[in-house]
């Protein structure tokens, strides 16, 4: 077993209608998915905008509640608030969001910033917590002159490492990083990459990184689930994904990622309008007649992709 095991995750959130206002739909952000972190790996979250992708890491942060499924950390089930406080879970998994200038409290200056956490869960002396804050800042590349700044003095890529900071400050086991460098320059974005893994290196750290990027994912993610309306469409290794890809979803995303080879450009123009085309022809082999997606077929060992079968029906 993995760090954390996710099993049959549901977040489903009611639609309400009528004089009454009584419950009339449901909207299925999050509709039955299972997978698995283990410790000092990373593993990757890719999905358009609604997919449902940041709703699962919102979710394990317990900033989202679920409506069915367990989250097992350390073989704990801390879907509840009760169980989480129980294990110190608030402590060990921590979250890096997209915005990194609503993330940090723009009345605060940084030294206050990174060490609300720490304040949170350690009885340190004002010293003790300067020390350590000043050891963050330099394990992420800011000046020991950031102290006593505020967020709107930093650039974006700065801010962001000052979150990655704040997020590391309890020394914790995992961290959920949602779409952090989407924001970015792609020269920042590729500093911001490193240094996360720098530091995953450093403490071993386990990531769950969410992003609509597959060209981003490929560089920071061990394993990687593809998402669409609420559920995986494929799930496998960085290598089956990418060399592999079985779903149509997921060949119409790699289709998308931007490519550099100038003098074949109008060979990956029609490769793209071909993914788009197959993506109309075939997709009732990967969706059924309302949109839902079919059950996850095994690949091999390490790979499935969700494709119908006679039996139909779900995931």
């Amino acid at each position: 077993m993995g760090l954390i095991e996710i099993k049959d995750l549901k977040v489903h959130y009611p639609i309400r209608g009528g004089f009454l206002n009584k419950v009339v739909d449901y909207v299925y952000a999050v509709d039955g998915v299972d997978f698995e972190i283990e410790a000092g790996k990373t593993y990757g979250l890719v999905g358009e905008s609604g997919s449902g992708k940041s709703t699962i890491g919102k979710t394990i942060v317990g900033l989202e509640k679920a409506t069915a499924g367990e989250i097992l950390f350390e073989n704990t089930n801390v879907i509840s608030k009760r169980a989480r406080k129980s294990i110190g879970y608030n402590k060990d998994v921590q979250m890096i969001f997209q915005d990194s200038m609503s993330s940090l409290n723009p009345k605060k200056r940084v030294l206050d910033i990174i060490a609300e956490p720490i304040r949170n869960f350690e009885n340190l002396s004002v010293q003790e917590e300067k020390k350590r804050v000043q050891n963050l800042l330099d394990i992420v590349g800011m000046p020991t002159d950031a102290l006593y700044k505020y967020p709107h003095e930093f650039s974006g890529g700065q801010r962001q490492r000052l979150g990655v900071a704040r997020a590391v400050a309890t020394n914790p086991k995992l961290i959920i990083a949602d779409e952090p460098v989407s924001a970015l320059d792609l020269s920042v974005q590729a500093q911001v990459l490193n240094f996360m893994k720098r530091i995953q290196e450093e403490y071993n750290l386990s990531y769950l990184f969410i992003s609509h990027d597959l060209g981003v994912v490929k560089h920071m993610c061990d394993n990687i689930a593809i998402m669409n309306h609420g559920r995986f469409v494929e799930i496998g290794t960085r290598e089956d994904i990418y060399n592999n890809p079985q779903h149509i979803y997921t060949k119409r995303l790699l289709s998308a990622i931007p490519k550099i080879d100038v003098e074949n450009r109008e060979k990956h123009k029609q490769e793209r309008r071909k993914v788009e085309q197959d993506f109309q022809d075939l997709y009732s082999q990967y969706y059924d007649e309302n949109g839902r997606v079919y059950d996850l077929k095994t690949i091999s060992p390490t790979h499935q992709a969700a494709v119908k079968t006679t039996e139909g029906g779900g995931q």
